[in-house]
């Protein structure tokens, strides 16, 4: 049995790499990972997303940033996230959140085990992250983990489109439905009977 040896990637290699590809990766510790299976409704909400944060950020200690700024998570991972927020200052020109305390993470398809298996795993081995927001496209639901500090377990609290979501670890509150904003999602066939 023969097996490719293959040299582990630096960190430093991989950011360099990526910051001259057309496509967006992640880095595994290892090697490039290529992100893949978006789709229209997955980019709207994401610009609903970023159009919802940065004014309410504004003239505060905290901003928004993403999906070019990657954070570093175990085993030499680095993710990147459709938005994050951290209350830290740094120059512009770095290419890794310092204390990122909120991220969020809108759910395509094929992305789902990634983002509320994995990434829950490796955000929660993050000290500095407080709460990850994981936005799904297939439906107008979000799911808040947030905890106290960086040493506790998630708590999870589910949302829907009427509901309020608070950050409190930036000091603001936006509103789920903004998310959503200019996205058409098909009536179920039990529900139209029932608005009949």
């Amino acid at each position: 049995m023969s097996a490719v040896l293959q040299t582990p990637w630096a960190e430093e290699q991989f950011l360099d790499w990526a910051s001259v590809q057309d496509e967006p990766y992640e880095f595994d510790g290892f090697r490039p990972v290529a992100m893949t299976g978006g789709n229209g409704d997955h980019d709207t909400i994401s610009g609903n997303l970023i159009l919802a944060l940065r004014p309410r950020l504004d003239g505060t200690r905290c901003s928004s940033w993403g999906p070019n700024l990657g954070i570093r998570t175990i085993r030499g991972r680095i993710r990147y996230p459709d938005s994050l927020i951290t209350c830290a200052k740094f120059p512009g020109r770095e290419r890794i959140a310092p204390d990122p305390c909120v991220v969020f993470e809108v759910v395509s398809p094929t992305s789902i085990h990634m983002d509320r298996v994995l990434k829950v795993r490796e955000y929660q081995a993050v000290p500095s992250i407080l709460r990850y927001v994981i936005v799904a496209t297939a439906s107008p639901t979000v799911l808040s983990l947030h905890r106290q500090s960086g040493s506790d377990p998630w708590t999870l609290t589910p949302l829907a489109i009427d509901d309020p979501m608070p950050l409190p670890e930036a000091g603001i509150e936006i509103q789920v439905a903004e998310l959503y904003a200019r996205i058409e999602f098909p009536v179920l066939p039990e529900l139209e009977q029932e608005v009949r």
